[in-house]
């Protein structure tokens, strides 16, 4: 049986998962204490402020994994383009190997909950913040200037949203090899 302490992790692993599959509203805190075999009494005891401070702690979360990745990433790179390009095939192939049932785990936060909270349109902000600034912050250590660097980030980032939508809708990847090489010319550009 797993520990009591590690209650609240097992909590945010389970609600990320179930966010992305299903979407913010289709998550019920019922769905997550099963998933995550987590205590009844956790959830209040963990996030008084229920499933909106839950999905709060699930785009942080999200956000922390992705500029990680983006650090390792950059860390096997050698320029600008290498990162990109293993930030778009690292989606790609999370969206393929799910199946094409695991979006982004925010997206549905801010499509469904943000409006509703302002403490979940914090979140999910803050959460795209990092994201872009994790990338900006390898552009310009690339040799970008910090104007482009940030422009990128943004561009790139929008760009895998929007390919993660229209590939799962499609269940098929062409949106992201589509759009690789236009953000490749323009990282190009850019350096």
């Amino acid at each position: 049986m797993a520990q009591r302490s590690d209650a609240k992790s097992r909590m945010v692993t389970a609600a990320r998962q179930l966010i992305r599959e299903r979407g913010y509203h289709a998550t019920a805190l019922s769905d997550v204490l099963e998933l995550s075999a987590a205590p009844r009494g956790s959830v209040y005891f963990h996030f008084p402020g229920g499933k909106t401070q839950l999905a709060a702690e699930v785009a942080k979360a999200y956000a922390r994994d992705q500029a990680d990745m983006i650090q390792r990433a950059a860390e096997e790179s050698d320029s600008a383009v290498e990162l990109i390009t293993a930030y778009v095939n690292r989606s790609r192939g999370n969206l393929i190997g799910s199946d094409y049932s695991e979006g982004c785990t925010i997206a549905p936060l801010v499509l469904e909950g943000a409006r509703e909270s302002d403490v979940l349109a914090n979140a999910v902000s803050a959460a795209f913040s990092l994201i872009m600034e994790s990338l900006a912050f390898q552009f310009a250590f690339f040799g970008m200037d910090r104007a482009s660097a940030r422009e990128l980030a943004e561009v790139v980032v929008s760009a895998v949203e929007g390919a993660l939508v229209t590939a799962r809708a499609f269940r098929n990847p062409a949106p992201f090899d589509s759009m690789l090489p236009v953000l490749v010319d323009h990282a190009a550009r850019l350096s």
